[in-house]
């Protein structure tokens, strides 16, 4: 057979060039590459002159499974080449690789992610050989820095010593297989005529065995399951997504400086890489005088000769702008000596070296290329970037309500909502949204057109999605995103895991949140659509016996307030205050469990004021003398903790009692100062639970109080102007998110 074999690795120049070169020297009959056959009949869309980096994106999703994955190519793939410079050639293409969604594939959420944790063991001991800090500086050892003559039988060597024996795995030798089997069927039909195969360097020794022999019929196409929904579709991709610094486990990392490696070569790609990372530096106000670009120039190239390079490499480079640039002790390794996302708080000069090597680039689709579905039913309605408000009274506000959310729980950028219903809060009837233009969003379209074609079908398939194991809190979660998404059908589904659910729960914060769900939708069923749903009744009423009945178990020392708790108790006191009668709930039996829990010493100090709560408001008046059980909780330790949760039930009864407020002024006053700091924190989570209005009540009658008259405005003022305290907080915002967005901090 006269096929020649070319095993690459993904992204990398040296081997894009090996492969364009090749084929324009041998001009063959047939071009195959390891890429989704399923992708065959669409060749002319794939090269309608786009933009690159873009990726083909297969969405795949059965009653059992789903699963999204991508092929990325950008302008120094071999596999791009490969196609270009076969078209330019006339040869037939043909992906050969088994479909994205094959089960062959299932754990492979990139197709291009290279193999080498496979033979990790042969490249640690190359790159202790060639005294290499990883696998992607040795190959720029090997092969990106190095002349281009005998670039062939080097990267042969290589891979061949890198599989060596080693067995591959089952799905592995299912897509050699059928690899080989396209192999074969070119090479027949090509009639003696060259056949270029272009495949990840891992699998070219296996595919040369297993070419020589075997049937030469063209191989079908695997069609997927009947119940299977499938979609492939090219999206614009970006650098950023392909950097291994940014977690993707490609064939190289740093794509803009291999952008520059591929179109100018090694000298020219580390100048433009010494002029990003001076240019980052200046926008952000660090000094880099010329001197400093100086000293990194010769360190770099002293490095760069001292490791044998003909030209400094990309590491060499690096090296060489740290030893000039940074002046303080790095106590992590230096990121390009390791592999991953970039861990936070590293140095902030390697940050912007980090960001100068990985490029901003970001690809473009042509105008002809089809998009999902899903994508044109979105952007015909979605509108322009702006501030929305939605009256959910009426039937227009609802339905554009739903629309949105349905694009929230899809995770489409640039919709956010930033007032409206929230799980556990408020149930206003107004929503507030805000539309920005957002790059990502066609790529986030296209993706999620793999779970339906219209929003609604969409977002449905996802909450479906988030169904199946969830815990309780995901449930309360799932139920509320069906109810603003307006999905019926699943609204019920969720409703009856959830009554199954509630019966078996141990866990008082979560059933606590489950109930504020439940209820505010039983309360609120027209805002929500959700009126007939009879279980939503039934998931109250268990809610609430359960949660008492879980309460009544609690017990423990003092710790700091469990605000989850006390939210359970306060979802308690709403369920009888508003669907007591209605729902036949037993309030008398709950007015007994939350009197024992007020006495019960071994319960935690926040569940027993939040019992104190829940007695006083259903009451209307306390069951005994709140002052003297003020005093008799006041524990330096724990006061606040157990104030925490009477404030929460009962704020307007403590706020509205005579005495109950200078009793506290008094006990605080006989603090020391020790027991007061110990107290502070705990103190002021407690009176967090009064709004502005009640805190400034509160302050006033402490001033009239102390100092005879006055006002309360004097306790909650700073001694500073409020355009100075604005401004601090302003800059403190502007610093969190500079410090989020350079990865210096968790997000």
């Amino acid at each position: 057979m006269a096929v020649t074999f070319l095993g690459v690795r993904h992204h990398s120049p040296a081997c894009a060039r090996l492969v364009a070169d090749t084929i324009r020297s041998l001009r063959p009959a047939y071009v195959l590459v390891e890429g989704p056959a399923d992708m065959n009949h669409r060749m002319d869309e794939l090269l309608l002159g786009h933009e690159l980096p873009i990726a083909v994106y297969t969405g795949y999703r059965d009653p059992q499974r789903r699963h999204g994955s991508w092929t990325p190519l950008c302008d120094y793939s071999p596999e791009w080449t490969a196609l270009a410079a076969g078209r330019d050639a006339g040869a037939e293409l043909r992906f050969i690789d088994l479909p994205a969604w094959h089960p062959a594939l299932a754990e492979v959420r990139n197709r291009y992610a290279d193999a080498e944790a496979r033979y990790g063991e042969v490249t640690g001991r190359l790159c202790r050989a060639f005294a290499v800090d990883n696998v992607d500086a040795l190959w720029d050892h090997l092969f990106e820095i190095q002349p281009a003559d005998g670039l062939a039988e080097r990267l042969a060597a290589y891979f061949d010593l890198v599989r060596g024996d080693t067995p591959a795995g089952s799905d592995d030798m299912a897509r050699e297989a059928y690899m080989a089997r396209w192999i074969r069927a070119a090479a027949a039909d090509a009639g003696g005529r060259p056949v270029v195969v272009v495949t990840g360097g891992f699998h070219r020794p296996a595919l040369i065995r297993l070419a020589e022999r075997g049937d030469r019929n063209w191989p079908e196409v695997p069609r997927p399951p009947a119940d299977a929904v499938v979609g492939s579709y090219l999206v614009p991709y970006s650098f950023r997504r392909l950097d291994a610094f940014d977690g993707y486990q490609a064939g190289m990392p740093s794509p803009g400086y291999y952008q520059h490696l591929w179109e100018s070569g090694p000298a020219e790609a580390a100048r433009r890489l010494t002029e990003a990372v001076t240019a980052r530096l200046r926008a952000r106000r660090q000094p880099v005088s010329t001197a400093d670009l100086i000293a990194a120039r010769i360190t770099a190239d002293g490095i760069a000769a001292m490791r044998g390079h003909p030209r400094p490499a990309r590491v060499d480079v690096l090296d060489g702008l740290a030893g000039a640039l940074v002046n303080e002790a790095i106590e992590t390794p230096l990121p390009w000596a390791t592999r991953g996302p970039l861990r936070a708080g590293a140095h902030p000069v390697i940050v912007e070296m980090i960001a100068a090597l990985s490029g901003d680039r970001v690809g473009r689709l042509h105008p002809s290329t089809p998009l999902p579905p899903l994508a044109h039913a979105v952007l015909a309605v979605l509108g322009d970037p702006g501030e929305e408000r939605l009256d959910l009274g009426e039937d227009a506000g609802r339905e554009r309500s739903r629309f949105l959310h349905r694009l929230r729980v899809l995770r489409i950028p640039g919709v956010a909502r930033t007032s409206g219903p929230r799980l556990g809060g408020g149930t206003e009837p107004v929503e507030r949204w805000t539309l920005t233009e957002s790059g990502d969003r066609l790529p986030a379209l296209i993706e999620a057109g793999g779970y339906g074609v219209d929003p609604q079908e969409a977002a449905a398939a996802v909450l479906a999605e988030r169904i199946r194991g969830a815990d309780l809190d995901e449930l309360a979660d799932v139920l509320f995103d069906t109810a603003l998404c307006g999905i019926g059908e699943l609204t019920g589904q969720v409703l009856d895991d959830l009554a199954r659910a509630v019966g078996a729960a141990a866990e008082l914060g979560s059933l606590g949140r489950t109930l504020t769900v439940a209820l505010a939708m039983w309360r609120h069923d027209e805002l929500f659509g959700t009126s007939g749903a009879t279980t939503l009744a039934t998931v109250v009423e268990a809610a609430t016996h359960r949660a008492l009945w879980l309460a009544e178990g609690v017990r423990g020392g003092p710790a700091p307030a469990d605000l989850q708790r006390v939210d359970a108790m306060t979802a308690v006191r709403d369920a009888l205050r508003h669907a007591g009668p209605s729902l036949g709930l037993d309030t008398h039996a709950a007015l007994g469990v939350a009197d024992r829990l007020a006495a019960c010493q071994e319960a935690p100090p926040d569940l027993r004021g939040a019992s104190m709560g829940l007695a006083w408001s259903l009451r209307g008046t306390a069951a005994a003398d709140p002052a003297r059980a003020l005093r008799g909780a006041f524990v330096p330790a724990s006061a606040g903790d157990w104030l925490a949760g009477l404030f929460a039930l009962a704020r307007e009864e403590v706020l509205h009692t005579p005495g109950m407020l200078e009793s506290l002024d008094e006990l605080v006053g006989e603090m020391t100062d020790h027991d007061f700091l110990v107290a502070l924190p705990a103190l002021r989570q407690a009176f967090g639970f009064f709004p502005p209005r009640e805190r400034h009540l509160i302050a006033t009658r402490l001033v009239e109080r102390r100092a005879g008259g006055g006002s309360g405005w004097d306790l909650m003022r700073l001694d500073a102007a409020p355009e100075l305290v604005a401004a601090g907080r302003a800059l403190d915002e502007r610093v969190e998110a500079a410090l989020r967005r350079e990865g210096l901090i968790a997000s």
